[in-house]
């Protein structure tokens, strides 16, 4: 399937966040990052949703199993989000709580992460693609066994209309205009970028 790009840039006004199964078992198999990389991109992708209050929801599969409980921050950082502990389905989108929390969020972009990336993530992307939404995946928020794995579900959700994305840029994109904010996203970068943090203290110091 050939689907014809066209440029829909991120709105902070229609756009939901989509943390899917964060959860401790599942995060070991994640080795297309290593370990502490990973959990920053995932924690950055969280703090952005948190800083542009997009409407959150969390999901778990199975948590009473294998796949554990969801990462703890991820509760800390969005308490009163929508919290879907599906009993047992693989695709969160096949969960009915679930698509009731996505729709009553009435937005059009949903912002997908999540953990596998060929499954997790993959499966409700595509998904909701076919129900008319626009979908960012968020492509270092989400993790899988190796390299091939992570390509080949990059390939499958970019032929079907997925438009792939890193959290910084998805925090740019979202932000659009530095005179918005300097010194609130330059916080949040710096906090997840440490190169970043030099940057901004110069800034600082220059400003101050």
């Amino acid at each position: 399937m050939t689907t014809q790009y066209q440029y829909k840039p991120l709105d902070k006004n229609d756009a939901a966040l989509l943390l899917v199964d964060h959860q401790s078992g599942l995060i070991s198999l994640v080795q297309d990052f290593s370990p502490g990389e990973f959990k920053n991109n995932v924690l950055a992708l969280a703090a952005t949703g948190a800083y542009f209050e997009l409407p959150t929801i969390l999901t778990t599969s199975f948590e009473d199993g294998p796949n554990g409980p969801l990462v703890p921050e991820l509760k800390e950082t969005f308490p009163n989000a929508p919290y879907i502990a599906r009993p047992g389905n693989i695709n969160a989108w096949d969960n009915e709580d679930f698509l009731e929390a996505v729709r009553a969020t009435g937005k059009k972009q949903l912002i997908i992460a999540g953990v596998v990336t060929e499954v997790c993530v993959a499966f409700p992307a595509l998904a909701a693609i076919e129900e008319g939404y626009d979908v960012y995946v968020v492509t270092d928020a989400s993790g899988t066994f190796n390299e091939v794995t992570r390509h080949s579900s990059w390939q499958r959700m970019q032929q079907a209309g997925v438009q792939l994305m890193t959290w910084f840029a998805v925090a740019c994109e979202l932000h659009r205009d530095w005179r918005n904010d300097i010194e609130g996203i330059g916080a949040l970068f710096s906090n997840h970028i440490p190169n970043y943090r030099n940057l901004m203290t110069s800034y600082m110091a220059k400003s101050g």
